[in-house]
């Protein structure tokens, strides 16, 4: 067993890394899609939108031919709408909460529908936005991810300056760096990065560090106000022996190298082993077995059951080939050098912790697993340091914000997953919007939408 990259062909490697939801092929077939649509009063899929996109009225504005104007009414409420409509787990959110479920009928493609009308938008350029005469403000965004950039797109269109300091050198924060390039490509998210910028009045300055290159109280000094959209990004360790051997990697890591390297350039085991059941796990899972590994089989703690993924990412999962484990934890990793062997104890299910999920128990039992490579996909923690040395109010690294996002210093604000520890891209770009109010407040100015 061995650890190697270059794998697969070029060919092998396309098709493995293509587009998981092929979008409609046509205007033809997205309008029979919309036509399907029963556009309800007070739509349940709005509602379960944290952005509030007005889903019945875009999907109409495709119907009656009208693309320009479904975009409108998706980047209104979401300037990241295109990328949501890739990674979005819409079976839990906007087509999980579709009347036609109650009907046992197949929800409408809102997903598919949004994707149509956005990637128009992008591809003719269309500048939808126009901006206000400059405020004579200006903010400075830490963090070029779908927080920041949903920030700084409405404070742009209000007319104030605003200046992004992002420590990677392409934008797009997780989209870019931590999401299945099935799911979403780079080359995407860095047209959907340049897409947002070219409405104009945002700088970014890239390969700039909260707590390296850049402080926050010089920033307080050099800007009205200041938005923190630093995301988690700190693998959570497993904190068992053998997890320093050569062979065991995060998945944040993992991911990240796919992201920034390139299929070919990213070595994988032939034996795989993936610690976790989050959205992360599945993507480093499916992922792994895609660049080549033979088998990938992921250990989970808890059942089925408690499992934090959705069922769909579950499916693709099964469907690549990777087997599942249930009621398993990682104990020790084993190996000469290298890592040969994962011990893990089986777990049973006892009374239900804080997050109302039944806690697992060590049953004392053991087994093994011959594996060449071990990725960890057991969560993320925050920048606890970071944070703490910046004089910022924080529950163990979690910025401690309130509901404008406002935080303990005055003129900061912060929002995203640096503040609710992890949700999905489209909570982080409401927590953008929200941000962006709460500052236009702070400014004196009113916040009043633009077209």
């Amino acid at each position: 067993m061995a650890i190697v990259n270059n794998r697969l062909s070029n060919q092998q490697y396309e098709a493995n890394f293509a587009d998981i939801h092929p979008p409609f092929e046509n205007i033809t077939a997205a309008q029979v899609e919309a036509n399907r649509c029963l556009f309800c009063y007070d739509a349940p899929c709005t509602k379960s939108c944290p952005t509030s996109i007005n889903v019945p009225k875009f999907i109409k504005q495709i119907a009656t031919d009208n693309i320009k104007g479904s975009a409108h009414t998706i980047f209104t409420a979401n300037i990241m709408g295109a990328g949501c409509s890739k990674v979005c787990p819409v079976e839990k959110l906007c087509e999980g909460a579709c009347v036609y479920n109650l009907l046992e009928e197949e929800p409408i493609q809102i997903a598919r529908l949004q994707r149509y009308s956005t990637e128009k938008a992008m591809e003719k350029n269309w500048q939808l936005f126009q901006r206000k005469a400059p405020a004579g403000k200006k903010v400075a965004i830490v963090g070029a991810g779908p927080a920041g950039l949903s920030c700084a797109h409405i404070l742009s269109r209000e007319g104030i300056a605003v200046t992004i300091y992002e420590k990677e050198n392409r934008g797009g924060g997780l989209m870019t760096y931590g999401i299945a390039a099935y799911k979403v490509t780079p080359q995407f998210c860095e047209e959907e990065v340049n897409y947002i910028l070219s409405i104009g009045g945002i700088e970014v300055k890239y390969n700039q560090e909260l707590g390296s290159t850049i402080s926050l109280d010089d920033l307080r000094k050099n800007y009205d106000a200041v938005y923190l959209g630093i995301g988690v990004g700190v693998a959570r360790q497993l904190d068992i022996p053998g997890e320093d051997l050569p062979g065991v990697e995060d998945a944040i890591s993992f991911i990240y190298n796919i992201r920034a390297n390139g299929y070919p350039a990213v070595p994988v085991g032939d034996k795989v082993a993936v610690i976790g059941m989050g959205m992360t796990a599945i993507d480093a899972a499916t992922q792994a077995k895609r660049l080549g590994a033979k088998e990938v089989t992921m250990v989970y703690r808890r059942t089925e059951a408690e499992k934090p993924c959705t069922q769909v990412e579950l499916d693709i999962a099964r469907l690549d080939g990777c087997k599942i484990i249930w009621l398993a934890a990682p104990k020790e990793i084993k190996g000469n050098g290298k890592v040969e062997q994962i011990l893990c104890s089986v777990m049973e299910l006892g009374e239900p912790d804080a997050s109302g999920r039944r806690s697992p128990v060590d049953t004392g039992k053991t087994f093994s697993l011959e594996v060449d490579m071990v990725i960890k996909a057991a969560g993320q923690v925050p920048f606890e340091e970071l944070v703490s040395g910046s004089g910022l109010n924080n529950n163990n690294g979690r910025i401690v914000a309130g509901k404008n996002g406002a935080t303990n210093i005055k003129g900061v604000f912060a929002g995203g997953d640096a503040v609710n520890g992890g949700k999905e891209v489209v909570d982080a770009v409401q927590a953008g919007k929200d941000g962006a109010k709460a500052i236009l407040g702070f400014l004196g100015l009113v916040y009043e939408p633009t077209t």
